[in-house]
């Protein structure tokens, strides 16, 4: 079920009731509109205030995207990319191996919202702008991704294992920040 909202400035916004949400969530999808997803239990007036008071996140979100949009030019996107799949899958190979993690393929994709995801059928997935991070930023993504396979989440398993593998993680999670592009 959903309903939609139109902003003046933003345009339409959707709320949608979702069954597995056990939280109000917003997110700016790639073509600048605004999904506002809430649990079954929550009335779409509470979500509504919810985006009304995440409004100004959303005007600065879908600012940096038309800006990270228009910085790149195709040719560039198309060289980094052609970049990461030459050094990506190998790096993953290398420290699946190293620490016993298994996948079943590697994509390297032009994400704009994340670095990385790992799907339940252990298929991960790379930004190909990681090329663009140092070293060890772009390990702790890896590294990060490879651990999911073991935990689907970021609870305190999930947690420990990354510490395991990647000491100091947190610090790390911190830095990548002031490199995000999305």
């Amino acid at each position: 079920m959903h309903k939609t909202y139109n902003d003046p400035e933003i345009g339409e916004i959707t709320l949608r009731k979702n069954i597995r949400s056990r939280r109000i969530t917003m997110r700016v999808r790639r073509d600048g509109s605004v999904l506002v997803t809430l649990p079954w239990f929550v009335t779409y007036g509470a979500a509504l205030d919810f985006f009304i008071k995440g409004r100004d996140w959303v005007l600065k979100t879908r600012n940096k995207m038309r800006q990270n949009a228009s910085s790149a030019t195709p040719e560039e996107i198309a060289r980094q990319t052609e970049l990461a799949k030459s050094i990506l899958p190998a790096r993953l190979a290398e420290l699946a191996a190293q620490y016993g993690f298994v996948y079943n393929q590697v994509r390297v994709k032009h994400n704009v919202s994340n670095w990385g995801s790992c799907s339940a059928r252990h298929n991960i997935n790379l930004n190909y702008r990681l090329v663009l991070l140092p070293d060890d930023l772009r390990d702790y993504v890896l590294l990060h991704e490879l651990c999911h396979l073991k935990h689907m989440n970021h609870g305190p398993e999930f947690h420990a294992l990354l510490e395991d593998v990647c000491p100091g993680h947190l610090a790390k999670q911190r830095a990548l920040r002031a490199w995000k592009p999305f």
